[in-house]
């Protein structure tokens, strides 16, 4: 090691205490290794700073030494963001502290490190509603979910999480706080700074707390699950029921009938919702501060089923039917894995596309390799789709996971025809990030660097992702493709 870098651990060690810099290869392991285990970084150490004013003095120590910092909240991301290679890994985790709950102004101010279920709970027991809602809310950390603009089952009725800030508290790559953690709904003085740092997935500042916004806690939700003949008339139902429910309908979460098949083949507790097979399935959430929803529902799937969009439906009679529904939808990440190995796509088209995206770029997929196991899923409510396909039976996991950047071609060719987005909700990090040189258009991409290289002119804050600067290193090479 370097003796700059001896120094520099030294001088962290001194504020921080020593247990919250982290050396040990073994205690480190957790940090370098990302979700899917498809990148594997490399790290001086492990940073844990206990408020805004240490990571402040972090960065101003990492930028007088000319090293890197990759911030890291729940380590649940799923394109690399979070891998550091050398550098330190900066973890917010230690920020998790709700610093205020205002129920009159409808909003609540927490750190970065607090985990989503947690500012969920929070909201909750002042009758409120913090929508944002993901399969890994137990785990993840709001610092996380914003610097990704992370998206989830309530985008369709809520927004994604831009949507859901206020205000935000930055530390910039010279080691400055930004304070702009204002519950403001209007503050038209000049430039939207926070708009720069949601979804700039730690590159240009380091999101230490926020301002998010709370909503009314539903008095009725009614869940239900319905079977129809393809994705078009999944479409068909969507769009009837926007028109007759408005926004009432908070959830409309696509599935193929592969996915059913897999959930109810691996998921423990998952249970047949229909009794009968469809080539296309719909969980659809309805909400609203009015006692008497369900039998508005009825009425509105009744005229689908007339149409013959719905071949056949259930609505959940309890809470504990509402959850064993959810539990269909929410296990369906999870399962995939054990069916072998998963070529995974995160894209967006205009929603009255969705549905011809998914044919069109399935007949792609199964010509491109017969046996293919196509598992389109997701929110059809706002164009999102995770394009995810599962290996033929008979094929090596590792021959078929070494074709993804063929599968990229073909399915990212088809977004970017349908004037698409190659990432909808899990953010570029490096599996995405020569992608995003491909498809993104010239003049954006010259901005997005103009702006890194004025935010962060050393380019130390989690440098190589999102866009590729001069002297940046490649794309690590994923972890599972090695084998």
């Amino acid at each position: 090691m370097p003796e700059s870098h001896s120094d520099l651990l030294g001088v962290l060690c001194a504020r921080l205490g020593a247990k919250n810099v982290i050396v040990e290869p073994t205690e480190m392991e957790g940090y370098l290794v990302e979700e899917r285990k498809l990148y594997r970084g490399t790290a001086l150490a492990v940073v844990r700073p206990g408020s805004t004013d240490e990571v402040a003095f972090v960065v101003r120590e990492c930028a007088a030494a000319n090293v890197a910092v990759v911030p890291q909240g729940g380590n649940t991301g799923l394109v690399g963001g979070g891998i550091p290679h050398r550098g330190i890994v900066l973890s917010l985790a230690r920020l998790d502290r709700i610093r205020e709950v205002n129920a009159f102004n409808a909003t609540i101010t927490v750190e970065a490190g607090c985990i989503l279920k947690t500012v969920q709970d929070a909201a909750r027991e002042v009758d409120c509603i913090f929508p944002l809602s993901l399969a890994s809310e137990g785990s993840c950390r709001i610092g996380g979910n914003i610097s990704t603009n992370a998206g989830g089952v309530n985008v369709l009725r809520y927004g994604n999480t831009r949507d859901l800030v206020l205000g935000l508290e930055v530390v910039l790559a010279d080691g400055r706080i930004w304070n702009g953690l204002k519950g403001l709904r209007k503050d038209n003085t000049g430039y939207d700074l926070k708009n720069l740092f949601i979804g700039s997935e730690g590159t240009l500042g380091i999101i230490t707390a926020a301002v998010l916004k709370l909503f009314p806690q539903p008095k009725t939700q009614v869940v239900a699950f319905v079977g129809c003949a393809s994705p078009h008339a999944a479409l068909e139902v969507f769009e009837t029921l926007r028109q007759t429910m408005g926004d009432e309908l908070t959830a409309f979460e696509f599935m193929p009938r592969f996915a059913l098949e897999i959930v109810l083949k691996h998921a423990p507790g998952a249970v047949r919702p229909l009794s009968g097979d469809h080539a296309a399935y719909a969980l659809i959430e309805f909400s609203s501060p009015e006692l008497d929803l369900r039998e508005q529902v009825e009425k509105a799937l009744g005229v689908a089923f007339e149409s013959g969009a719905i071949e056949d439906a259930t609505i959940a009679a309890s809470e504990a039917q509402n959850a064993a529904l959810w539990h269909l939808r929410e296990s369906l990440s999870d399962v995939q894995g054990l069916e072998g190995g998963s070529i995974k796509h995160d894209v967006s088209v205009p929603v009255s596309d969705v549905a011809d995206f998914i044919v069109i770029a399935s007949k792609a997929c199964e010509e491109a390799l017969p046996g293919v196991r196509v598992c389109a899923f997701g929110h059809f409510g706002d164009g999102n789709i995770h394009f995810n396909l599962t290996q033929p039976v008979d094929m090596e996991k590792s021959l078929f996971l070494a074709q993804w950047e063929r599968f990229n071609r073909i399915v990212h060719d088809i977004v970017h025809g349908m004037n698409g987005s190659i990432s909808a909700e899990h953010g570029v990090g490096l599996i995405k990030r020569d992608e995003l040189a491909r498809y993104k258009d010239p003049v954006a991409l010259d901005l997005m660097k103009t702006l890194k290289r004025a935010l962060d002119p050393q380019n130390i804050l989690n440098p190589g992702k999102v866009v590729a600067l001069e002297g940046d290193l490649p794309p690590a090479l994923p972890v599972a493709r090695k084998t």
